[in-house]
Formats: structure tokens, sequence, C-alpha cells
């Protein structure tokens, strides 16, 4: 790994830097914006979409913005989307169509920019109220793109990791599917080729930095594509149990300032 500052710091949110229930801390974001100060930039990476990001958006008034796990490049300060990598129908149906095969009881919701629809025997944990009527068969609204696709088994009879592993070889070839929570028996799905992972490598790319000047953090299988691809990479201790064999090395906590304890360490670093 290198010896040098980063000139790119990019991070997941919840679980990582936002602790659950919990405001961001002081010490993250002075860390932040130190690095900020120092030339660095900065990446929030995220599974959220836009509309959860008022956060965020009230913490930092700096920093760029990818959503919906890479699905989604946002302007964070102005509520603007800039681009959308998307599922397009065709994927989207047989994506649901296989999955209703390898995972029974599984069910369906749709998320985009712009809207949240739900089949009736989905019921959500985040987004109470997007939806409160429902669909009988999300095949109603797979007739247009989506960001992401949601599959759940709402009594959560196998954990997210035992449904990511009958749905990885299901769906190989067709879209990526991870999770962001083995606590929620939820899949997250996304257009093929799109990944934390991906999105971020395109946008260093594109300002000219490559992975080794790259520092990454994060907490759960929607972040392994990151931590994978950074040349400086930090796992949550306290986040999944694979983690640590996806990043090169691993951060204190989350909740005890986890991130703001490497990045402080790192700044110290000659350019």
């Amino acid at each position: 790994m290198s010896d040098r500052r980063p000139k790119l710091i990019a991070t997941d949110l919840d679980g990582t830097i936002v602790p659950h229930d919990e405001a961001i801390s002081h010490r993250t974001i002075a860390a932040f914006t130190k690095a900020r100060d120092l030339g660095v930039e900065i990446f929030f990476v995220t599974g959220r979409p836009p509309r959860w990001m008022g956060d965020v958006r009230e913490a930092f008034d700096f920093g760029s913005a990818i959503c919906c796990n890479g699905g989604l490049l946002y302007d964070l300060h102005n509520d603007k989307v800039l681009e959308q990598w998307m599922i397009a129908p065709t994927e989207l149906q047989k994506a649901v169509d296989i999955l209703r095969v390898t995972i029974p009881n599984v069910s369906f919701a749709v998320e985009s920019n712009d809207h949240f629809h739900r089949e009736k025997a989905y019921i959500p944990r985040w987004d109470v109220g997007m939806d409160d009527i429902g669909v009988d068969t999300i095949d109603t609204v797979t007739n247009r793109p989506a960001l992401k696709l949601l599959a759940r088994l709402s009594q959560q009879e196998i954990s997210a990791d035992e449904m990511l592993a009958l749905a990885t070889p299901a769906l190989q070839g067709v879209v990526n599917v991870t999770h962001s929570a083995n606590n929620d028996s939820l899949l997250e799905i996304s257009a093929l080729g799109v990944s934390k992972g991906e999105t971020l490598a395109m946008m260093a790319a594109r300002i000219g930095i490559t992975a080794e000047d790259c520092v990454a953090f994060g907490d759960n299988p929607n972040d392994f594509s990151m931590l994978q691809w950074a040349g400086r990479s930090y796992a949550m201790i306290d986040g999944h149990h694979a983690g640590p064999a996806n990043a090169k090395d691993v951060a204190p906590p989350h909740n005890q300032d986890g991130v703001a304890i490497v990045i402080e360490r790192l700044l110290e670093l000659p350019q």
C-alpha cells in the first residue's frame, strides 16, 4: 500500500460513518473537513437513494455522492441527479422470474429516483409510507427502467447471506446482486456492471486518480467491490464477518469514530 497521503477518500455511510440511530459525529466531520482542506477528493458512496441524503447534506458542505450502490451520480448540494445506470426492463423482469424460482416466498420492490413501488407482500422497513397500497405483482411495473430491484423475504425465513448465496449464481450475467445488512432478509439488485466499486473507479478515472491513490471504507457486502478496488481499504471491524477478507486492512468500530481515526493518521503522511 502507498505510504503517501491519499488523493481520494470514499466512504460508505450507514454502519461506517453514520452510527445506527445517531448523528454523524463531530470528530468524523472534522476529519473529512481537514481532508477536503488538504485537497483530498471526498466521495460518499452509499446504497441510499438521494431522498435519504439529508443528514449527509447537513453534515458536510462538500463532497460528491454515488447513490443506489453505484447506480446514480448525485449532486448532493444542489439535489440533482447527474447520471444514472439503470436496469433495463428486459433484465428487470428476467431477474424477477429467476428469483421467484430460486427463493420461494420472495417479494419485490423497484427503486428509482422518482418512484418506489412494492408488492403487497413486500413489507418495507425503510420506505414505510412511500407506497402504502402496493401492487399484486411487481410484473405490472417492470416495464420501465429501475435503479434497484429489491427482493425481500418479509418473514425472514433465511438470512441475507443465505439469499445472496442462492441468488448470485442464478443471476450471473443478468444483473448484479448484493446486500447491505445481514439482519434484514433483503437483496439489492443493480444493472450488470454496476456496483459501488465500478462507479467509483469511473469517477476517479475522470479526475485522473488511480486506485493506488484512493482509500475506501465500508462494512457490508455492497461495499466489497469498492474495498477490493481501492489501493487502501478498511473494513469496519464491527461490520460483516467477510469484510476483512475483502479489504486491505480493518478500521476500529464505526460507533467509536473508526473512520475518523484512520483518516487522521492518513493525513499525517506526506503528499
